[in-house]
């Protein structure tokens, strides 16, 4: 029997009827992910296995440092023959890790490979790989079809022109909606050289000088218009540390003034500038309707001699600590839902320990007057806990701490067009996770309950959640 077989990570008996009746064909929302609109627009052709999987995905360039790997053969002028080769010698010493799995549910889904990537069969595989990709033309938008896609939502800068955005949405030879998601997090680097360099990219962006905080959140809300134009209702914001401390408008213009000038800014005048530019964004996100995100606890690139060499991006981060965590959600959630201007808010900790920390917190601000089901919750496992441990962690923080049925379910986080069996990976997981229940006696075993939960969580809430019900449908 194949290694990824039917019933791969099913345990019991409800689980397998749980996946395979109501979550195996559901269609897939990906409501955050780092595809290229471009290669989407221009329908990219990759010319080999080793561009398409191996090209951006730094999970398993880790993997390969990890193996001792010189860097030519993983970011480096080794051919691309050579990088696959060492991917596959690299693959059976994954076990235990995502990694292996994830190998193997790539390479079965889009390729039908049955075998273990190894150092053995690494040509033959290579050969077969690259023939499909050539024979059944499997493009960038074949790809995302080929997975049962109807909603992608890329990540782009404030200032991005959203070219291919329009190009996609003018096609109608693809009915995949493709949105792009508002990320300014530059825009949160005060005191940073690239807060520095943002500023005159967002002025040509719109033609509004910012020579205030008053002046760059005005500029911010032009451009979440513009990106409402082109389809969008999502935003995102990669923050390292979150951080409260009480601020007026007045205090964020001092510390943005000492930022232009050159000026150190100390952490608590940071503080503040976060602060505030968190309520400023969320009371537009609210009036706009749109989702708000934050992705917080990431360490970003630890190797200095790497980041010189590779730049971001580069399999060089890891989980973050820090303290008075509790305190600064709840202060920045507060200080939006205070004036009953808070927006949708998905929460995304990196680090583990603040699951049980996000869900309770997402229960302090449910009350709103719009029916909308957990409009504060605890997002999916992302980045180092998109993993069968950090998946079972987050959902038992959920149902423990908010309401599981509402749960908006998994995303991608990816930069590969064949990253889609994470989906499966998760909704294998689930429905395990609660068929494991079921048979424990811990839920009962009615059918129209279950039904409701794994297509709620599979993808139904998702298209709730973000409003995507007709354009999912055209």
């Amino acid at each position: 029997m194949a290694f990824i077989n039917e019933d791969f990570m099913l345990q019991s008996e409800t689980a397998k009827h749980l996946y395979h009746t109501y979550s195996e064909n559901q269609p897939i929302f990906d409501y955050h992910c780092h595809l290229s609109p471009q290669q989407i627009a221009e329908d990219y052709t990759f010319k080999n296995i080793t561009e398409l999987w191996l090209g951006g995905d730094h999970y398993k360039w880790r993997g390969l440092r990890a193996m001792g790997i010189p860097e030519e053969k993983i970011t480096g002028n080794a051919s691309d023959e050579e990088k696959f080769q060492a991917w596959a010698e690299t693959v059976p010493n994954t076990v235990g890790n995502p990694l292996f799995h994830w190998t193997a549910l790539e390479l079965k889904r889009y390729f039908d490979v049955d075998e273990m990537l190894s150092a053995d069969n690494w040509k033959e595989i290579y050969d077969a790989a690259n023939q499909k990709l050539k024979d059944e033309n499997l493009t960038a938008r074949q790809l995302i079809k080929n997975s049962n896609v109807t909603f992608i939502c890329t990540t782009d800068n404030p200032y991005d022109t959203l070219e291919f955005h329009k190009q996609i949405a003018e096609d109608d030879t693809f009915d995949v909606t493709v949105v792009p998601g508002f990320r300014p997090d530059e825009a949160f680097a005060v005191g940073e050289q690239k807060f520095i360099d943002f500023l005159p990219k967002m002025e040509q962006a719109n033609g509004i000088k910012i020579d205030s905080f008053a002046k760059l959140v005005a500029s911010l809300e032009d451009r979440i218009q513009y990106f409402a134009d082109h389809g969008s209702n999502i935003s995102d914001h990669g923050l390292a540390k979150l951080v409260f401390r009480p601020a007026t408008n007045e205090d964020a213009e001092a510390v943005f003034t000492k930022a232009v000038n050159g000026e150190a800014i100390s952490e608590d005048e940071y503080g503040q500038f976060q602060t505030a530019l968190v309520r400023e964004l969320g009371k537009i996100y609210n009036a706009k309707g749109f989702v708000m995100q934050f992705h917080f606890g990431a360490i970003r690139n630890n190797s200095e001699r790497l980041f010189k060499q590779l730049g971001p991006d580069a399999g060089l981060d890891s989980i973050n600590d820090q303290t008075h965590v509790a305190e600064a959600l709840n202060g920045l959630l507060n200080e939006m839902d205070k004036t009953n201007e808070l927006p949708k808010v998905i929460l995304y900790p990196l680090n583990p320990a603040y699951f049980d920390l996000a869900a309770t917190t997402a229960a302090n601000f449910q009350s709103n007057d719009k029916g909308i089901k957990s409009r504060v919750q605890l997002g999916s496992g992302w980045w180092f806990n998109d993993t069968k441990y950090g998946m079972l962690k987050q959902f038992k923080a959920l149902a423990e701490g908010g309401l599981l049925m509402n749960f908006v379910g998994m995303l991608t986080d990816s930069r590969s067009f064949i990253s889609y069996t994470r989906h499966e990976y998760f909704r294998r997981l689930f429905c395990d996770y609660i068929g494991d229940l079921v048979e424990r006696g811990e839920i009962p075993n009615d059918e129209a309950l279950l039904e409701k939960l794994i297509t709620n969580v599979s993808y139904n809430n998702a298209v709730e959640y973000f409003d995507a019900a007709d354009v999912v449908s055209k």
